[in-house]
């Protein structure tokens, strides 16, 4: 989903303990934030809180994107847990790229409230809010390319204010959330209909095995959250699942596996269930229910326009 290239982080220590011990009680210049070593005594690196763009563009290869059926109601209530904040943060931040991609105007507004509300109590709303009147101005233009970078800006500007709060855990969980919900539309969207080259793109247990790594080193407080541990039960057996021998690809009913299991997940940390089920792939409707099929107040559900350079 991801491409990450290579695990390996490497950086120079010289003379920084000094510029981050000066650093840690005040605020953080933005050129220090770009800073590779500042990041890396800071705990941000390349995989805390990847660009969410990044991992969305990934899957412009399995246009169109079923968005109607993929669409979640976003939560109204603000999680009290810190944890759980930074997971809706990451889900809302990834549900603002596919309201993108889809070119789904309508959606922008409320997910971008929404956003910000959480945003707010994860205390990075001051940030946050300076992007949304640009994204809202953005959106009435349908300037779909500039609404992305201004995502990618909101996204990273999150990313500065656990830089400067040193709060790398919630930038992990920010991170992970937004490739749980991708990875979740990618399988619905590789079975729309299945091919193995489709498949192909969601075999990546390299970045699965980054995000069990990263749980297993929070603190013993995020590590004892159920939540959290229902999350790292499932990213192992998804790992085990997609961690296949060379030249071998994922198969409908593997992929189909997948889906349903990522969807429950995602359920789970989210609180709330797709507006319609899926009905891609011979699925089920999950935890054996009778969902009533509700329209989305959403336009359509296919992509248009070139792919970014």
């Amino acid at each position: 989903m991801y491409r990450f290239l290579n695990l390996g982080i490497t950086c120079s220590l010289v003379g920084l303990f000094g510029i981050c011990g000066s650093l840690i009680a005040q605020e953080i210049p933005d050129e220090l934030l770009e800073d590779e070593h500042v990041r890396e005594e800071f705990g941000v690196n390349q995989f805390t809180t990847p660009s969410i763009r990044k991992i969305f563009e990934d899957l412009q290869t399995l246009r169109p994107l079923p968005y109607d059926e993929l669409k979640r109601q976003w939560p109204e209530d603000v999680p009290q847990d810190r944890t759980e904040l930074a997971l809706s943060v990451g889900f809302l931040l990834a549900d603002g790229f596919f309201a993108v991609e889809s070119e789904q105007l309508y959606d922008l507004e409320p997910v971008g409230r929404t956003l910000l509300i959480h945003a707010k109590g994860l205390g990075s709303g001051s940030r946050i809010s300076s992007h949304m009147n640009s994204l809202l101005q953005k959106a009435a233009g349908s300037d779909w390319e500039e609404l992305k970078l201004e995502l990618a800006r909101t996204q990273k500007d999150v990313e500065k204010e656990m830089v400067l709060i040193r709060d790398v855990d919630a930038a992990n969980l920010i991170s992970l959330a937004g490739w749980l919900r991708a990875f979740e539309i990618g399988c619905t969207a590789s079975l729309n209909p299945y091919s193995p080259e489709k498949a192909s793109i969601l075999a990546r247990p390299e970045v699965v095995e980054y995000f069990i790594a990263s749980l297993e080193t929070m603190e013993p407080r995020i590590q004892g959250n159920e939540m959290v541990k229902e999350i790292r039960t499932n990213l192992k057996e998804i790992e085990e699942k997609i961690n296949l021998p060379e030249q071998e690809l994922l198969s409908e009913n593997e992929v189909e596996d997948l889906r349903l299991m990522v969807e429950t997940l995602v359920d789970d940390i989210y609180g709330s269930k797709r507006v319609i089920v899926s009905t891609q792939g011979g699925a089920t409707k999950p935890r054996g229910e009778t969902p009533t099929t509700v329209k989305p107040d959403a336009t359509g559900g296919v992509i248009s326009g070139e792919l970014p350079e």
